[in-house]
């Protein structure tokens, strides 16, 4: 999760640099990041989505290094899934707009939302997968399947 937030903090700080200075973004594969930075969807309360975007994958790349320390803590796993959802209910719609009302697409938004919806599914994965946290209780029929498990082995 760390190693996509910081591609995401790169990506997103390099469309928050270009609206910051104003200049055109160089445009690969295909050309409507600079028609996407420009149009009315861009902002919202004057405040560049870009920087936002920012904010977004600078939070998650912390929550990422507290989950690294603490891969147990429940509350920032669930945090992490919830705060990727919400990135990803952002990027469903920024594709809409892009796609239906700006007729153009910006490749950074796109390489965003790709990576806002890897950092769901590991956020996903990690919920279900981490170990319960070190003061959760555990009924007595579990633990014991758990004893069983551990003398097979």
């Amino acid at each position: 999760m760390l190693g996509l937030a910081l591609i995401g903090i790169a990506d997103a700080f390099y469309v928050a640099h270009a609206s910051y200075t104003g200049r055109s973004m160089w445009c690969p594969i295909v050309d409507g990041c600079n028609t996407v930075a420009r149009s009315p969807y861009a902002r919202i309360f004057g405040v560049p989505l870009s920087y936002l975007g920012l904010v977004f994958y600078l939070s998650m790349g912390g929550m990422a290094a507290l989950l690294a320390f603490n891969p147990v803590s429940r509350g920032l796993r669930f945090g992490a899934l919830l705060h990727t959802a919400a990135g990803v209910s952002y990027s469903m719609y920024g594709m809409y707009l892009q796609f239906s009302l700006i007729r153009a697409v910006c490749i950074y938004c796109l390489i965003s939302a790709v990576i806002t919806g890897l950092l769901f599914i590991a956020a996903f994965r990690h919920l279900r997968e981490a170990p319960p946290s070190v003061g959760s209780r555990v009924s007595p029929s579990l633990a014991n399947n758990r004893r069983k498990k551990e003398t097979a082995r």
